[in-house]
């Protein structure tokens, strides 16, 4: 059976079929609808949000239209929230509930000292009981399953993802993904599949394993490592959506990488306006185009287009000739 064949096989998270086991992780900045609709096209499974902060939802936001957005052919979608007051990350989530979603996500691993030093994200991580009340008031609440997003913990002295995820089972969490490494490790660091393997085999719930998964090969061995039920896939997907299909990077001609950035810059211009589209455009293209703009005035040149149709002209002629 051959490694896409294997991940390939379908699964479930409360009610909600998934028709593979390799993810999309939420990534801020990156995964809105039109990157997740280039990763989908490529074979990933579940698509979740960029994380979404609750306070925005509570009180508004000019991005809010943006990052709430998704199609019909995304699903089955996920959206993923964070806050650290219990009441507003309930009520917002009841807010998204209502633009049907498939399943909604709580953020207990965003690192980010903006997110975390207020008490969000992994800062979530030093109150287990707040995590409980979050937890099982979103579950009582909700009619969707509800699943969430941890850290192994705060730091190597507090290391309390086993604690974390008996209480997210006991508050009836569908299925819990475990980033595996600290808040205090950020992404820097080798994550500790060890640890998802223990979490795997302390619950009843799907276990989804996240960190140095770089190719499809490495979401196999974190699978036969851990006993994991899926893989999450996220920064080693910027610029390389082919991580999904098993295609090496490498081998990708200039002609299919040509194809891909035009289809996703037209899907952003379409869902941001021409200007801003290709403006956000950029840190897709930097990652599509590594290895291809060597100078410092191939750079210069390429990342002041702020025209789509200039920009592509400009692409094609710089990988085609």
């Amino acid at each position: 059976m051959s490694i896409r064949t294997e991940l390939n096989s379908p699964f479930m998270i409360g009610n909600v079929l998934l028709p593979n086991r390799c993810l999309l992780a939420p990534m801020d900045g990156y995964t809105d609808s039109p990157f997740r609709r280039i990763c989908r096209n490529f074979g990933a499974s579940l698509n979740t949000s960029e994380f979404i902060n609750g306070i925005d939802i509570a009180f508004g936001h000019p991005h809010l239209k943006t990052l709430t957005y998704f199609t019909e052919d995304e699903r089955p979608f996920c959206y993923q929230i964070f806050d650290d007051n219990p009441d507003r990350l309930l009520q917002s989530a009841l807010k998204l509930e209502q633009r049907s979603p498939d399943i909604i996500d709580i953020n207990m691993g965003c690192s980010a000292k903006n997110v975390s030093n207020r008490g969000a994200g992994a800062g979530l991580l030093k109150q287990p009981q707040k995590i409980h009340q979050i937890a099982s008031s979103l579950v009582d609440a909700l009619s969707l399953p509800v699943t969430a997003k941890i850290r192994l913990g705060w730091d190597d002295s507090t290391r309390n993802y086993l604690e974390v995820a008996a209480i997210l089972v006991d508050c009836g969490i569908s299925a819990i993904t475990v980033l595996a490494r600290t808040r205090q490790q950020a992404y820097t660091g080798s994550a500790d599949w060890d640890a998802i393997a223990e979490v795997k085999s302390s619950v009843p719930i799907p276990v989804i394993g996240n960190g140095d998964v770089l190719s499809l090969a490495d979401a196999q061995r974190m699978r036969e490592h851990t006993a994991c039920d899926a893989v999450m896939i996220g920064r080693a997907a910027i610029g390389n959506p082919w991580i999904f299909s098993g295609s090496d990077r490498s081998l990708v001609t200039r002609e299919e990488l040509l194809n891909v950035i035009s289809d996703h810059l037209l899907l952003m211009v379409e869902l941001y306006t021409e200007r801003t589209g290709t403006v956000l455009f950029r840190k897709h293209l930097s990652k599509y185009l590594s290895g291809h703009l060597p100078t410092i005035e191939s750079r210069q040149k390429v990342f002041s287009i702020d025209n789509s149709a200039e920009l592509m002209m400009t692409v094609k002629n710089m990988l085609l000739g």
